[in-house]
């Protein structure tokens, strides 16, 4: 069974105790409302570490919108029973004040790639994101973290982070996990209507077939979905759109 520790000075105990000397230690963050994705990082964790750590806090710092937040599904009992079943060690479940005991006055701020791609259309989201994880990474103390590739925007930012602050951290990128329509698994996808749901994965098919930008915009708006933006960098093509009130993200490389 996993076990659940709510505090850092909790957590700090058990770092310290015997289990730990000598173990190389994963780490899997997550907001929760977990799926096959989270699924395929933990296992990652798992055949290659001694003890696997996940951990769910909803970060509230790296909303943008109030009801984006307000709307984020949450879906505990299910996201313990699956940790339970994926053999993981612990679950770190902070609260917001354990988190935040500096009520996010100290921030992390990336000045280039965090101000284009969602960090144009979600001011202050990657800030959230990059302060977060710089703490929970400070906390665990592990030897190796995951993020899937599907947000892979975030994935380099939290490298590029790592790296700046010569953080004794490996940041491992885990390959997208998609259902069989091709759709990448997301939280926001349990927010899907039914008829959005069949919609859906139109969204990777057009983002990979080949045209131009802008037929892929065009194809996209012709389907049903409103885009946020269609961009390439980096050797991938990178596209974030709205299906009803609900954001999906995915990129391809190119």
């Amino acid at each position: 069974m996993v076990t659940i520790v709510n505090s850092v000075k909790d957590w700090n105990d058990l770092y310290r105790s015997k289990d730990y000397c000598n173990a190389r230690v994963g780490f899997v963050p997550t907001m929760g409302a977990l799926h096959e994705g989270h699924a395929s990082l933990i296992k990652k964790s798992t055949a290659e570490n001694d003890i696997t750590i996940a951990s769910i806090f909803l970060n509230p710092t790296q909303f943008n919108d109030p009801d984006d937040l307000k709307n984020y599904p949450v879906t505990f009992e299910e996201d313990l029973a699956l940790l339970n079943s994926l053999d993981a060690d612990y679950l770190f479940l902070p609260s917001y004040d354990e988190i935040y005991i500096d009520k996010f006055n100290y921030k992390v701020i990336e000045e280039s790639l965090s101000k284009i791609l969602c960090g144009a259309s979600r001011p202050g989201h990657f800030t959230g994101v990059l302060t977060v994880v710089l703490k929970l990474i400070n906390i665990i103390k592990p030897n190796t973290a995951y993020f899937g590739q599907k947000d892979y925007q975030q994935y380099l930012l939290i490298k590029g982070m790592c790296e700046a602050f010569f953080m004794n951290v490996k940041i491992v990128p885990c390959p997208t996990v998609r259902e069989e329509s091709g759709l990448a698994l997301s939280s926001r996808n349990k927010l899907l209507t039914p008829e959005e749901k069949i919609i859906a994965p139109q969204f990777n098919k057009i983002l990979k077939s080949p045209g131009k930008v802008d037929e892929i915009i065009n194809g996209l708006e012709k389907t049903g979905f409103k885009v946020d933006y269609i961009e390439e960098t980096a050797g991938r093509r990178f596209g974030a759109v709205y299906l009803g009130k609900v954001r999906l993200i995915d990129n391809v490389e190119i």
